[in-house]
């Protein structure tokens, strides 16, 4: 049995008295360079291959069952690749050897284990910096585009200010937009380095570097409009009234204009690099979501910071950094995937079991596309009591110009409420079935969501009170105006002197007393409820079901 501190009760406590959101982004970035995160032994023959895909693999599940919706996956390392590239060599981290083949696709096949577990999938490019001067990749990219790389120190730079390193980084975000299922293009790096020294102002400096992101998004978008464009700025934008950035942002300091590019809606997404606390955090984040324009902002928390071997962090730093941005409607990403997943001073036990309890959408792309899909339909629920398990079956009409993924649902009432995050059972499927384990207590609903994360309409179980199936009316609603409920009438055998009124979990949320007619519900939020009598023993008999709905 674990044991909290009374610090992680009290926490616990705290984020359920907010309700869990349906939609959030919940994301990890994932490190390839030298293996810190994946992979941790080399790819050389065929059982290594399977022993370093078993390892992503592994984290992928743990990363599952935290509900983590996004891995943010490094793809392009320092001008070395993960994939077969016709631009760049191939990084050393899979095979040990940089330029030797691990002899398989490491993105192709983190995209379809990705998916297989309902996560998105971003290919994270580091755009400016190419590595050591002398290394493979900065060595074979000077080779091709003489002038291209300026040297700092022993460092490598593409030059910002130059045309071709646009050109050249929207060609690798095509090829990697093209070939692969990739959900999401997340650039870093993508700024003046601080060591650079610049001979232009920094308003041409900030131009510079957004011709380089309107030159990826508008390659990106024309091949596939539903992958979101994202990239990781410095966590401060600029200086506030209050609250200065103390020398490092990402406007002024380092050209990042990322503001600018949700705007004019170069981007779909933000992940700025919060790895702060207190004044240095809270100010800043809300800066962020003030000025989000209705996209995607996701502030990155730095859990290395808990390390140790870093500062120490206590792990309150962290729960009340993502209580905040819950509170703002935004989204968190953690760095690193391995801090995470080895739960140092317990976060991963705080995000899977206090946090985030339950699945999570990635919210919608309404901007690209509002298009609600067809909703499924001929859902079958068919139960073998041999085996004990129920297979889940449906059908949908194949007539949406994007692919279509679905969500399950299942509770105990019926209709299962689709608003509610409690009841999301498997998300973005691509099958249309599931095998679960047997539950007569349990119904079921479907939902068709596209690309751009629009979701239908639900298709309901069937259940033999229907009356209307395109509506999903049932033959025991009961007659609600949102503050009055109409009681039905009370037989002779029946010694129930009081109501329970039980929300879609089970819960019981009210009592009335059965004598009139009607029951006040005014008091009651929103939402669908079963209505039961409860007897003198005890025992209690489903009276009805009946939506409160007031707007």
């Amino acid at each position: 049995m674990k044991r909290f501190s009374l610090l992680f009760i009290i926490s616990a406590f705290a984020v359920f008295c907010f309700s869990q959101p349906k939609r959030e982004v919940r994301a990890v970035w994932l490190t390839t360079i030298g293996g810190i995160d994946w992979p941790h032994s080399y790819a050389r023959s065929a059982s290594s291959v399977e022993r370093q895909k078993a390892e992503l693999c592994a984290i992928l599940d743990r990363l599952q069952r935290a509900n983590i919706n996004t891995v943010l996956l490094q793809t392009r390392v320092r001008g070395t690749m993960i994939y077969p590239s016709a631009y760049e060599p191939w990084d050393g981290c899979l095979s040990g050897v940089p330029g030797l083949s691990p002899g398989y696709d490491a993105l192709r096949f983190a995209v379809d284990e990705c998916h297989r577990r309902g996560m998105e999938l971003h290919a994270w490019v580091v755009t400016i910096p190419v590595g050591r001067w002398n290394a493979l990749g900065c060595r074979r990219l000077r080779k091709r585009y003489p002038g291209l790389v300026r040297r700092i120190g022993d460092e490598g730079f593409m030059n910002p200010e130059s045309s071709r390193t646009a050109e050249y980084l929207a060609d690798i975000c095509a090829e990697i937009t093209r070939g692969y299922d990739i959900d999401g293009i997340h650039l870093d790096y993508i700024r003046y380095p601080e060591t650079w020294r610049m001979k232009v102002s920094r308003e041409e400096g900030r131009r510079h570097i957004t011709d380089i992101v309107r030159a990826v998004s508008s390659r990106v978008k024309a091949l596939k409009p539903w992958v979101k464009m994202s990239c990781s700025p410095i966590g401060k934008f600029s200086d506030l009234s209050r609250y200065d950035s103390n020398g490092w942002n990402a406007y002024a300091r380092v050209c990042q204009d990322a503001q600018g590019w949700l705007r004019e809606g170069l981007m779909d997404e933000l992940f700025p690099m919060m790895y702060f606390r207190g004044d240095n955090f809270f100010p800043f984040a809300v800066d962020w979501a003030e000025n989000s324009c209705g996209r995607i902002v996701a502030p990155g928390l730095g859990i290395y910071f808990m390390s140790p071997r870093e500062r120490d962090w206590p792990l309150c730093d962290i729960t009340r950094e993502l209580e905040v941005l819950r509170g703002l409607g935004m989204g968190h990403a953690y760095f690193r995937s391995k801090f995470f997943t080895d739960n140092v001073k317990g976060i991963y036990d705080y995000a899977s079991d206090v946090f985030c309890p339950y699945p999570a959408l990635v919210p919608p792309m309404t901007w690209e596309s509002g298009c609600q899909p067809s909703a499924p339909y001929g859902l079958a629920v068919k139960a073998d009591t041999v085996t004990n398990v129920t297979t889940l079956s449906w059908s949908h009409q194949v007539k949406d110009s994007v692919a279509v993924l679905f969500n399950v649902y299942s509770s105990r009432s019926c209709p299962v409420d689709v608003n509610d995050a409690r009841n999301l059972m498997m998300v973005n499927r691509r099958s249309r079935s599931i095998i679960v384990p047997s539950d007569p207590s349990r119904h079921y609903a479907v939902t068709a969501v596209d690309r751009y994360g629009n979701e239908s309409e639900a298709l309901q179980e069937h259940y033999a009170g229907v009356i209307n199936s395109e509506q999903g009316l049932y033959a025991d609603l009961l007659e609600c105006d949102g503050h009055s409920l109409s009681l039905p009438s009370k037989s002779g055998i029946l010694d129930a002197s009081y109501l329970t009124i039980e929300d879609i979990a089970g819960r019981i949320v009210a009592t009335r007393p059965y004598f009139s007619r009607y029951a006040d519900v005014s008091v009651i939020d929103e939402g669908v409820y079963v209505l039961r009598s409860l007897g003198r023993n005890g025992v209690n008999h489903r009276l009805g079901t009946f939506v409160i709905k007031r707007r």
